[in-house]
């Protein structure tokens, strides 16, 4: 196995046990953009998210880019290396120079040469784009392809996880809320039937009527 293979596996490995930590969702998606630049020897890295009209992407999580250039402008996805939002993904050698790259001049400024653009997927369907920007003309390889889609998905995971748990959580707070009010309008009766409403211990979750 090629050093930069090992690295590869490592650096996967550690992303997993990230994405099974009790971290927030923002938290592990920018760990998974530090790791991969740190992996891949990059200068940076970014995940991108599809708006609902999916019009624009819109900067989720980076690593090692400026302010400047993050807040550079709107990316559209059809001004955009518009290929990998149909699930493709694309190396540019010269991303100063290449049609596919909507800010030629902010990349350049911002000291960019080559840019891996792989999509970020979730059940099969396309949610947004991750992009390794490296200060050196690279041809990125088959393997490094496959470690960026692969932490590509492991942040569409994270995202997706962070939700499902907002909106347990959230529904168990309502739970409460709603015991809680409805213990109110019983008034007296329920303390002599000595019912307690459920502890919310941290990081436990109870369903609604579970």
């Amino acid at each position: 196995m090629k050093q930069n293979e090992k690295t590869y596996y490592h650096s996967l490995y550690q992303l997993a046990a990230t994405l099974n930590s009790a971290r927030s969702g923002e938290a592990i998606v920018l760990s998974i953009v530090e790791g991969v630049a740190k992996a891949m020897g990059a200068k940076g890295c970014s995940l991108m998210l599809l708006t609902p009209d999916k019009k624009v992407l819109l900067r989720t999580a980076t690593y090692g880019l400026s302010d400047w250039y993050a807040r550079k402008g709107p990316v559209f996805a059809d001004k955009s290396i518009s290929e990998t939002l149909e699930g493709k993904p694309v190396a540019i050698l010269d991303a100063t120079v290449d049609a596919r790259i909507q800010y030629q001049k902010q990349l350049k400024e911002e000291g960019i040469v080559s840019v891996l653009s792989v999509p970020v997927k979730l059940r099969e369907k396309v949610i947004g784009v991750m992009r390794v920007y490296t200060a050196e003309p690279r041809h990125f390889t088959d393997a490094d392809i496959d470690f960026a889609s692969a932490a590509a998905n492991f942040g569409a995971i994270a995202l997706e996880s962070a939700r499902f748990y907002e909106t347990i959580q959230k529904d168990y707070d309502t739970f409460v809320e709603e015991t809680l009010r409805w213990r109110a309008d019983l008034g007296y009766e329920w303390m002599i039937e000595g019912s307690t409403v459920p502890a919310k211990e941290p990081g436990a979750l109870i369903p609604p009527g579970g």
